[in-house]
């Protein structure tokens, strides 16, 4: 007595990894997972310009007197690398939307950090360039009405990101 199972021949199981494989491509085209991460990393990108500009303004109105001071001295107008850098501020200007005014344009706000106003200073997540503690990827200026601009210095699906009080 011979039993006559039934399954699937070669031909339609390979028919049927080409379409799966086929609508696997489309919805991956379609969600553009690249896009994806860059608006992730613009997302935190904008948290944290928000952040710092936040700690800055805190620390003024709270009269802690450091971060209002060293604010207080720069120069109107120009553009600071925010981090830890004394020199080769201007060195990532290719990557930024907004471009730091000189080597030695550098801010350190990590007094802030220590004061409790940041839990630390944010470093800008890896776009085109990888950012340091040294160089953290935001830049900080000050109007010569006393506003004062975070930005960051680079941005992937947006023309800029910055935020200005």
């Amino acid at each position: 007595m011979r039993s006559h199972q039934r399954g699937f021949t070669l031909i339609e199981l390979l028919v049927f990894i080409a379409i799966v494989a086929v609508l696997g491509a489309v919805i991956f085209v379609t969600l553009d997972p690249l896009s994806r991460f860059r608006d992730a990393r613009d997302s935190r990108r904008s948290a944290d310009v928000n952040a710092i500009l936040s700690a800055i303004r805190t620390s003024q109105v709270e009269g802690d007197g450091s971060s209002a001071l060293l604010v207080s001295g720069l120069t109107a107008d120009d553009v600071y690398m925010i981090g830890t850098a004394s020199a080769g501020c201007d060195d990532q200007n290719a990557a930024c939307d907004t471009v730091v005014t000189s080597d030695a344009s550098c801010v350190d706000l990590s007094d802030l950090a220590s004061a409790g106003y940041l839990q630390s200073i944010p470093v800008s997540p890896e776009g085109s360039v990888d950012w340091s503690p040294n160089a953290t990827g935001y830049t900080l200026s000050r109007s010569d009405v006393g506003t004062i601009t975070v930005r960051a210095c680079e941005s992937e699906n947006t023309s800029e990101i910055s935020a200005s009080r």
